[in-house]
């Protein structure tokens, strides 16, 4: 594209996409800010159950990851893939309008999360094809930090209208009907853009598309795999929080501040890889975990809580941009079949770490952060091991 078409050197299919995402995340995160204190408080939900659900969730998320990322690499498709994603997520938000019981609100939360899981893999692969390498890491920082700039706008909505009509049903019944209008329109501006299909791998199976990934790629998922399962659901955060003393309003607040320091960071830590190499900013991510996973340990007063969760932010813009950069480096060709691997592999483990989370927190709260840094760390270790070489380093 004619660079006098872009703005800040920028494709303008990135803040396209980062328009879609905004109002997405608006939708979702309004939702998922009230969700583990509605789920385990209104619906009467255990814990433990809150576990077992966000980890199905979460594998929920990238259950057709692997799938979908073959689909779009073997059709060159991006465009539709997207929007059958989007549009999945959508329908199924209209499951919150029908009841509002354990089993329907579980099955609300595993469902939705397939749409997400679809549309990911072609989404990114439609990112990195319009991100030049230099830049990278400052594109998919800039998108998604629109992203979670709806984030912060979803749970804010959530909070005043809790402040203004209360905690009751009716107030949390508006949140939902919300949301559903915000991803409807999400839905509506994607079809309007124009597709930037892939080159398309028409004879490579499903099987065999494994097999053409890179070593380089392979070898990431190994150390990956092992933080993964350090990695339980943010509702467990939110439910800390709550029992420290903050109020259910209070707790969706928190969670508007957890994304708004994502936003704050995203494009800074970015453009700081794109500058001294995506490995480096690797590392920080999963320091950032341990650091954040020992301060939950010892945290008992509100103030110390609010900085745990502008460090996750932090952790988070790596976890979620960065290292969609980084495999995008790793893997020249089939990235949408990498992106989706790496989801479909981890999210496998989320679930694990999800639910080993909710045993562990009915025993002690402290046990799952325990296990958690413990985890990262090894983590950690294996990654500096594995990317010790100059070659490898990216």
């Amino acid at each position: 594209m004619d660079a006098k078409k872009r703005f800040l050197n920028i494709h303008p299919d990135v803040y396209k996409l980062g328009i879609v995402s905004f109002l997405t995340d608006i939708s979702s995160e309004a939702i998922f800010s009230v969700f583990s204190v509605f789920f385990t408080t209104v619906a009467g939900a255990s814990a433990a159950l809150l576990g077992l659900v966000e980890g199905f969730s979460d594998f929920s998320a990238s259950s057709l990851d692997y799938f979908s990322g073959w689909l779009s690499d073997k059709s060159g498709k991006r465009k539709k893939l997207a929007i059958l994603g989007y549009g999945f997520s959508t329908l199924a938000k209209l499951m919150l309008l029908v009841g509002t019981s354990a089993v329907t609100l579980a099955s609300f939360r595993i469902i939705e999360r397939m749409g997400k899981s679809f549309r990911g893999p072609a989404r990114d692969a439609w990112l990195s094809s319009v991100a030049e390498e230099s830049n990278r890491g400052y594109a998919f920082g800039l998108h998604k930090a629109m992203d979670k700039a709806g984030a912060v706008l979803g749970p804010l909505i959530a909070y005043f209208l809790l402040l203004w009509f209360g905690q009751g049903m009716g107030t949390f019944r508006l949140i939902f009907i919300i949301a559903i209008i915000t991803a409807a329109l999400s839905v509506f501006i994607l079809a309007l853009m124009n597709d930037r299909p892939g080159v398309p791998h028409e004879r490579e199976n499903i099987f065999k598309a494994w097999g053409t990934l890179s070593s380089s790629f392979k070898t990431f998922l190994i150390p990956a795999g092992i933080f993964s399962l350090a990695y339980f659901s943010f509702g467990f955060l939110l439910l800390r929080a709550y029992a420290i003393g903050f109020a259910i309003k209070d707790v969706v607040l928190l969670y508007a501040l957890f994304n708004l320091s994502f936003v704050i960071i995203s494009i800074p830590i970015g453009r700081l890889g794109d500058l001294i190499g995506r490995k480096f900013i690797v590392v920080l991510g999963y320091l950032i975990y341990i650091t954040m996973s020992l301060g939950f340990i010892f945290a008992t007063e509100k103030w110390e809580v609010v900085l745990l969760f502008i460090l996750f932010g932090v952790f988070y813009s790596i976890d979620e941009a960065q290292n969609k950069a980084f495999i995008a480096d790793l893997e020249k060709d089939r990235r949408a079949t990498a992106i989706g691997a790496y989801n479909f592999i981890t999210g496998i483990i989320y679930l694990f770490a999800s639910v080993i989370a909710g045993a562990l927190w009915v025993l002690n709260p402290v046990f799952a952060f325990v296990f958690a840094a413990s985890v990262a760390f090894v983590a950690l270790a294996f990654f500096l091991f594995l990317f010790r070489k100059k070659a490898v380093i990216i």
